[in-house]
C-alpha cells in the first residue's frame, strides 16, 4: 500500500489508526489540534480513566502494540458497590480470571504518539483543521504562526472527536443525518492519592462504584498507586452541581453521602472547585463515508456516554474492523470504506444505547436486591447452558467476535427469558432449590443455541 493518508485527530483512535496504516506500507499524516502532551503540560480534571476490555486488546494486538500498553494497566477483575454506610460487596465482572483493564487515557495517548512515530507517522501538533474539501480528500490547516498548510490525501480520515471538523464540513452534504444529545447529568474528576509508601487505599484490581440512585461516584486504579474518582452528577435540579457552590455544601454532601472516601481524599475541596464540571454528549450521524475518499472513525462518528466503558474500545474496533475490510477488498479504498460502514454503522448506534442503559443499571440497580439475585441466575446459566445463555455484559466486554448490534439483540431476548424465569414460583422461592432448577433446565433445554451475526466482512 502506498497511498497518502490524512488523519484529522491525533487521539487514540487516531494514532492507532495512523499506527495500522502505517504498517500497512501507507503514507500517513496526523494533524492534532492540541499541543504535543508528551512535552507540553495538560491539565487535569477533564479525561475519564478508561476501561480497556477485550474488544479494545484485541485491536491493539492485531496492530503489535498490545504488550506496550499492558505495561500501563491495572487488571480490574470486579466492581465493588460501596453503600452510603461504607459497607462494600464485590461482584466479579466474569469467569476464569477475565478483567478489564483502567488506563490513564492522558498515559495511554502518549505511548500511541510515540508508536506511531516510531512506525514512520509524520504528526503535526498545533494543528487547527480551518476547511475541507470533501471532493478532493484535502484538509486546510492553520498553524499559530497563520501558517497554512493544505493537506492533500488519497483517503482522508475524520478521527477529531465528538466536535469533528471534519464531520462539520460533511453536515452541509444532501441527505447528511445528524443528531447531538446532552444529558442532564455531567461529570467532576476528583482524586485519591497513594496511602504510605505508595500503597493503594482501595481494593486495586476492581472498579469501585457509589451507586446513588439519581447520581454515582466511580474509581479506577492508577499505577502510581492513585484512583481517579468520576463524580457523574446532574448539572441543574434539587441534587446537582448547582447547588454545590460553598465548601461547606460540598462538605455536607460528601460526608452524607460518600462517608468511606471522604477520608481518603485529602484534596477533595481543591479537586472539586479547580477541576471543570464537563458535559456527556452522545452524538449519531449518516454517513460515515462520503466520495469513497473521506471517512468518519472513533468519536466523530459515534460519540457515546462512557458508563459501559466502550468509548475507546468501540474506536479501536473501528481501526480492526477497517483493517479486515482492506484485506477482504485487496486494498481498494472504495469497496473497503462502503463495507466499514456497513458493518460499524449498526454497532455504533447500539453501544451508544447500550450505554446509556447502563448508566441507569450502574446508578439505579447494582445495590437492588432483585438486581443481585438475577446476576446469581444468570451466572448460573451460563456456566450450565454456555451455548445458550450469555450474559449481555459478558457479550459486550469479553466477546470481541460478537458486533455491538448482535449482543443488543441477544440481550434483549434474554431479557424477556429472565422475566419468565424470575416469575416462576418455585425459583421465587428458593432460586437455588431442586424444583426451581429442575423448572429451569425444562425451559433451557428447550432454548436453542445462541447464533451470532459476524461482523467482520465475509
Amino acid at each position: 500500500m502506498s497511498d497518502r493518508i490524512t488523519i484529522v485527530g491525533g487521539g487514540l483512535v487516531g494514532t492507532l489508526l495512523g499506527v495500522m496504516l502505517a504498517k500497512r506500507g501507507a503514507s500517513v499524516r496526523i494533524f492534532e489540534r492540541r499541543p504535543d502532551m508528551r512535552t507540553a503540560h495538560i491539565g487535569a480534571g477533564r479525561s475519564i480513566n478508561l476501561a480497556m476490555s477485550d474488544r479494545g486488546l484485541r485491536a491493539l494486538e492485531v496492530a503489535g502494540i498490545a504488550e506496550d500498553i499492558l505495561a500501563i494497566a491495572i487488571p480490574m477483575h470486579g466492581r465493588v458497590m460501596h453503600d452510603v454506610s461504607g459497607n462494600q460487596t464485590y461482584q466479579p465482572y466474569g469467569v476464569d480470571g477475565q478483567a478489564i483493564n483502567s488506563v490513564s487515557r492522558g498515559e495511554l495517548n502518549k505511548t500511541l504518539l510515540t508508536v506511531a512515530e516510531r512506525h514512520g507517522v509524520e504528526i503535526l501538533f498545533d494543528a487547527r483543521c480551518s476547511d475541507v474539501d470533501l471532493s478532493t480528500a484535502t484538509a486546510t490547516f492553520t498553524l499559530p504562526s497563520g501558517e497554512i498548510i493544505r493537506a492533500e490525501a488519497d483517503v482522508l480520515f475524520g478521527s477529531d472527536g465528538a466536535y469533528s471538523a471534519v464531520r462539520g464540513k460533511m453536515q452541509f452534504t444532501d441527505r447528511f443525518d445528524y443528531s447531538q444529545t446532552y444529558l442532564k447529568h455531567g461529570y467532576k474528576e476528583l482524586h485519591i492519592p497513594p496511602g504510605d509508601a505508595g500503597a493503594f487505599q482501595l481494593e486495586k484490581h476492581a472498579l469501585h462504584i457509589w451507586p446513588r440512585h439519581s447520581f454515582m461516584m466511580i474509581a479506577l486504579p492508577n499505577m502510581d498507586g492513585s484512583f481517579t474518582l468520576t463524580l457523574f452528577f446532574a448539572h441543574e435540579g434539587p441534587t446537582s452541581f448547582e447547588h454545590l457552590r460553598t465548601r461547606e455544601a460540598v462538605e455536607a454532601f460528601f460526608n452524607e453521602q460518600f462517608p468511606d472516601a471522604v477520608p481518603l481524599m485529602p484534596s477533595l475541596i481543591d479537586d472539586f472547585f479547580t477541576n471543570p464540571e464537563s458535559s456527556l454528549m452522545m452524538v449519531r450521524c449518516s454517513p460515515w463515508v462520503l466520495n469513497d475518499r473521506v471517512a468518519l472513525i472513533g468519536d466523530a462518528a459515534h460519540a457515546i456516554v462512557p458508563f459501559y466503558g466502550q468509548g475507546m474500545n468501540c474506536g479501536f474496533e473501528d481501526c480492526r474492523i477497517l483493517m479486515e475490510c482492506l484485506d477482504h477488498a485487496n486494498n481498494d479504498w472504495a469497496s473497503a470504506l462502503q463495507t466499514y460502514q456497513k458493518l460499524r454503522k449498526p454497532a455504533g448506534d447500539s453501544i451508544l444505547e447500550l450505554a446509556l442503559d447502563n448508566f441507569i443499571e450502574m446508578r439505579d440497580k447494582v445495590a437492588d436486591p432483585r438486581f443481585l439475585w438475577r446476576k446469581k441466575i444468570e451466572s448460573w446459566l451460563f456456566a450450565t447452558y454456555p451455548a445458550k445463555f450469555i450474559p449481555l455484559y459478558t457479550l459486550v466486554t469479553f466477546s470481541s467476535d460478537v458486533p455491538y448490534n448482535e449482543a443488543q439483540r441477544i440481550g434483549a431476548e434474554q431479557d424477556v427469558l429472565m422475566e419468565t424465569l424470575m416469575s416462576i414460583p418455585a425459583v421465587v422461592e428458593d432460586w437455588t432449590s431442586e424444583s426451581a432448577r429442575t423448572a429451569m433446565h425444562v425451559v433451557m433445554q428447550a432454548r436453542p443455541d445462541i447464533v451470532i451475526a459476524s461482523g467482520s466482512p465475509s
